[in-house]
């Protein structure tokens, strides 16, 4: 997880580099690099140091973020249940003494050498690399995004980066009549779930306000679009279902296969699929989810795949090509949705592989897809949606208990404003914490 501001002149996210004192020119040799300090980066480093198979410096860690954040925390600044000051930490408080840290950006990777080179020149050799910096947040791939969000008139927000996210519960509370547009790119994004749930909340927040009835949409002083660049309201057909039945029930317009492209004013323009024309939409209120991607240091790197995330077998998560090379979390190819929830399942495999390749062994499958995305749907009540490869729900409490996670629930929220967040610092960037398996 870098840490991004958004400039306007450039239309692009931006390292928020630390200013941390030189390191050292001697101890550039470790055992282990680390590239990223983010969910996995932090969850693989400490397992491998509990694992007792580590001397001071032997694993290292490579990030230039000054502050660590609990993004999917972000969402319920954007409903107006959390401050994003009290979800981050200082990324050097985070990480255990006898790590090496290296607060710098990366340049470049020679695999075949053992070899990164750090954005300000050094040179670092590895036995093994783990390469999780997680995906980049391209604010301008929509033209006119990047002005709209920072402008503080505007009703134009993101709960997608830290600069943002607090703007969008501002906007909500500010809209009081018109017309209120969400959206949701296509590609590969960060938590598919989070473009609707900041919706739900919006929704929820102007009907108890008075100013929306679901029932009757059209004599709401407010009228809500969700635009989104899938066929369907999710991508699980289980969770899709009753996500559709709440569009319905609610009174929500549904625009499918809309990829916004431009924001201009309070005019929103989106690509259609199979050539047809764009078409344009006007709106008082409106929540852009940006497009995203790799970063270009491993897009553009050897350890690539054609799509630019780091090539991986999807159940030991180590490199198809380089045998010390590997990855996890959002960076990684691993062919399912992009969640902090999957790196609880992730980080382990990849550590125990690891582990078991140092002692010559090969590592060991065992990684299936396991995903997980709290579905905020309304204050209070939240759908939790569990699945694996495939598409297939593999569900903790369904298993355990019978429930059908697909019915959004009042003790299924307080895991996500409550549970997730605590959890997350206090075990999980420790590693300490494997998700639905629970403690280490």
């Amino acid at each position: 997880m870098f840490s991004r501001r958004v400039t306007a002149a450039t239309g692009r996210s931006v390292r928020n580099f630390a200013t941390a004192a030189p390191v050292s020119s001697t101890a550039r040799n470790h055992k282990v690099v680390v590239i990223g300090g983010g969910s996995a980066g932090l969850s693989v480093s400490h397992q491998l140091l509990h694992s007792g198979k580590f001397n001071q410096d032997d694993i290292a860690i490579v990030d230039p973020a000054e502050w660590h954040h609990y993004q999917p925390g972000w969402t319920l600044v954007g409903g107006g249940l959390k401050t994003k000051q009290e979800l981050r930490r200082p990324m050097k408080s985070l990480i255990d003494p006898k790590l090496k840290f290296y607060n710098q950006s990366v340049g470049t990777f020679a695999p075949e050498e053992n070899l990164v080179t750090l954005g300000n020149g050094d040179k670092v050799n590895y036995e093994h690399l783990i390469v999780v910096p997680g995906i980049g947040i391209n604010y301008g791939s929509i033209k006119g995004l990047p002005e709209a969000l920072e402008n503080p008139d505007s009703l134009v927000s993101s709960i997608y980066g830290y600069e943002t996210c607090d703007k969008v519960f501002r906007t909500v509370r500010k809209l009081e009549k018109g017309k209120a547009l969400f959206t949701q790119p296509a590609g590969v994004i960060k938590c598919a779930g989070a473009p609707q749930k900041v919706m739900w909340l919006a929704l929820d927040h102007w009907k108890r306000a008075g100013l929306y009835n679901p029932s009757n949409p059209s004599s709401s002083l407010i009228n809500i679009s969700f635009a989104t660049a899938l066929p369907a309201m999710f991508g699980i057909p289980k969770y899709s279902a009753t996500l559709e039945k709440l569009r319905q029930e609610r009174g929500v317009e549904g625009l499918f296969q809309h990829d916004l492209v431009e924001v201009n004013g309070n005019t929103a323009t989106f690509a259609l699929p199979d050539g047809k024309e764009q078409v344009q939409k006007k709106f008082d209120l409106l929540h852009v989810v940006p497009k995203m991607g790799p970063h270009a240091f491993v897009k553009n790197s050897a350890l690539a795949n054609e799509a630019g995330f780091v090539d991986v077998d999807e159940g030991t998560t180590r490199h198809k090509k380089y045998s010390n090379v590997w990855s996890a979390g959002d960076a990684s190819s691993l062919p399912t949705a992009k969640t902090a929830a999957a790196v609880t399942s992730q980080a382990p495999i990849l550590v125990n592989g690891l582990l078991a390749t140092m002692e010559g062994k090969e590592p060991q499958g065992g990684y299936d897809g396991y995903t997980s995305c709290p579905l905020l749907t309304e204050y209070g009540k939240v759908l939790l949606a569990e699945f694996k490869y495939g598409g297939q729900p593999k569900e903790t409490f369904g298993d355990l208990f019978g429930i059908d996670q697909a019915t959004p629930r009042r003790a299924f929220y307080h895991l996500k404003k409550d549970f997730f967040p605590w959890v997350y610092y206090q075990a999980m960037v420790k590693g300490n914490w494997q998700g639905p398996k629970g403690w280490l």
